[in-house]
């Protein structure tokens, strides 16, 4: 089945990384649906029934976004809230339509990677930071398998860094 990746950033147009990822993504349509939050919701309101039976009709589920403010952008922190129900993604009635389905992240940090590392300026690592969307992954019982992560975002990457970013995205995905 299809992967299905999330793409949650506020002006996408105006993005250097995810742009691209996406881009290298939407060349493979027969393996990757890419599903644009802030293009498919501009006013916020989310169609929970039409989410869920997206993530439904795909095998794999993959959420991408930049780092904001050491989280996820506001329209992904909504979504997750309102389409991962109780009774449809956990619960004791039901509730598992993610059980068993591989999930990950792809992340863009601004910051320098050694920066976001246990002993780096922030003190914290990547990990670290993206525990709570493991710990949610693996409450309604999907098969999390790890984020992929591009940092420097804020240096203006090379052209060259994003091509070789973007092809190992997609290893990484056809990996999980």
């Amino acid at each position: 089945m299809k992967t299905l990746v999330i793409v949650t950033h506020p002006n996408l147009e105006t993005s250097v990384v995810n742009k691209r990822l996406a881009e290298e993504l939407k060349k493979h349509p027969d393996k990757y649906t890419v599903h644009e939050l802030y293009k498919a919701y501009p006013d916020g309101n989310i169609d929970v029934q039409q989410e869920q039976q997206l993530i439904e009709s795909h095998g794999n589920l993959v959420l991408q976004f930049p780092i904001y403010w050491f989280n996820c952008p506001p329209l992904l922190k909504k979504w997750l809230d309102e389409v991962f129900t109780y009774g449809w993604a956990y619960g004791s009635n039901g509730g598992d339509k993610l059980k068993n389905r591989k999930a990950a992240l792809a992340v863009s940090a601004g910051i320098k990677k050694e920066d976001i590392e246990d002993e780096g300026k922030y003190r914290y690592s990547l990990a670290q930071i993206l525990s709570p969307f493991e710990m949610s992954f693996q409450y309604c019982k999907a098969e999390y398998r790890s984020f992929y992560a591009f940092y420097g975002a804020e240096n203006d990457p090379s052209e060259s860094k994003l091509e070789q970013s973007a092809l190992e995205y997609v290893n990484f995905i056809d990996n999980l």
